[in-house]
C-alpha cells in the first residue's frame, strides 16, 4: 500500500466526528470509499498526462489517496465547502503531499480545458458529470457509476468500461474512461 494511505484513513476518521465527510458506516467501508476508485484510476490512466482535477474532493476520495497512488501528478482538488477544503488543505500537510493545490469554488467557474484528465465521485449526475469534466480536461475524463448506463457526449468516446467490486461490501462499480473523438 502505498505510504500515507492508513494515516489519511485515520485523518478522515478523526475529522469525520467533527464534520460530515463521508457516508461510511464501517472501518471496511471507509476503504471502499476511499480506495477502490482510485486504485482503478491510478492503474489504467497513462503516465504522461500530469495535471488532474477531482471535482467536488469533499472528504478526498478518490483525489487524496490518488494523489498518494500518484506522486507523478499534479492533483487540484476543488471543493467549495469552507470546512471540506480546510480538512483536505489539512490532511496535504500531515501525509506530505506536495502536489496537490485545493481550489475552494465551483467548478464551473475554472477554466476551460486547464486539466488533462477530470474524475469525480458522486458529485454530479453522470451525464451532467460528463459534460462538466470534457469541459475541463483536454485528454481524458473518468466516470465513476455505481449503476445506469454509460452516459455519452458528442465529440468524445467510451475507451474503457471497467466493472469492479468494492472489496469489502463487495458493492458493484464501473470505471469508464472518455477520450477526445478526433
Amino acid at each position: 500500500m502505498a505510504p500515507g494511505i492508513a494515516a489519511l484513513l485515520d485523518l478522515v476518521v478523526a475529522w469525520s466526528r467533527r464534520i460530515d465527510l463521508t457516508a461510511a458506516r464501517s472501518p471496511e467501508e471507509l476503504v471502499d470509499l476511499y480506495l477502490a476508485d482510485a486504485f482503478v484510476i491510478a492503474v489504467v490512466e497513462p503516465a504522461s498526462d500530469r495535471r488532474w482535477i477531482d471535482v467536488g474532493s469533499g472528504g478526498g476520495a478518490p483525489g487524496l489517496a490518488l494523489a498518494l497512488l500518484r506522486p507523478d501528478v499534479e492533483h487540484t482538488l476543488v471543493e467549495p465547502r469552507v470546512k471540506r477544503a480546510a480538512f483536505l488543505r489539512t490532511a496535504m500537510g500531515a501525509i506530505g503531499l506536495t502536489r496537490v493545490r485545493v481550489v475552494q469554488q465551483r467548478s464551473e467557474l475554472l477554466s476551460s480545458g486547464a486539466w488533462e484528465v477530470s474524475l469525480s465521485r458522486a458529485t454530479l449526475p453522470p451525464q451532467r458529470w460528463l459534460a462538466e469534466g470534457t469541459r475541463l480536461a483536454t485528454h481524458a475524463v473518468w466516470v465513476l457509476l455505481a449503476r445506469g448506463e454509460p452516459p455519452s457526449q458528442q465529440g468524445w468516446r467510451l475507451v474503457a468500461d471497467i466493472d469492479y467490486h468494492l472489496p469489502h461490501t463487495r458493492a458493484s462499480r464501473r470505471a469508464l474512461r472518455y477520450v477526445p473523438s478526433g
